[in-house]
């Protein structure tokens, strides 16, 4: 049952993002489903116990590979899907956290959950840098099968 909760809210919190920065009507499931993915992936890759930073990246990978299978086959940009899709993946509760353990004068506890909150982020960075690597060198490899 709670796989389907989260489900649903990662679905909801994606496509609601999307509507609040005025993506295509059209395109708010599409938004949903992405984050939706992504969020699975990572409470699945959780469950098996995978380091929660190579959880996120594989997770924020999922995503870019979504989103750009999207922006392709329904001629948007990419940036429609990849957005709204990594919401769910964001760290902002442990960096609300962590700025409330600096208030409260709780040193230790708020440097090790605003570093754990950097790598989170470092981590959607590089699963999303990746993606687009790996895109652009199958591009490349295409090209040069075509031209020989």
């Amino acid at each position: 049952m709670m796989f389907i909760e989260q489900m649903i809210t990662s679905f909801v919190a994606s496509a609601a993002f999307g509507i609040i920065f005025n993506i295509p009507k059209d395109s708010v499931v599409k938004c949903g489903f992405t984050g939706m993915a992504g969020w699975i992936c990572y409470i699945t890759l959780s469950y098996f116990q995978v380091d929660m930073m190579m959880a996120t990246a594989v997770s924020s990978f999922l995503v870019a590979i979504i989103s750009l299978i999207f922006a392709k086959k329904y001629k948007t940009p990419i940036i429609i899907f990849t957005v709204g899709g990594i919401i769910p993946l964001v760290p902002g509760g442990m960096a609300y956290d962590a700025m409330r353990n600096f208030v409260e004068n709780d040193y230790n506890a708020a440097i090790n959950l605003a570093a754990k909150a950097f790598m989170i982020s470092g981590a959607i960075a590089i699963g999303l840098v990746f993606s687009e690597v790996l895109h652009q060198l199958y591009r490349k490899s295409q090209m040069i099968k075509k031209t020989t």
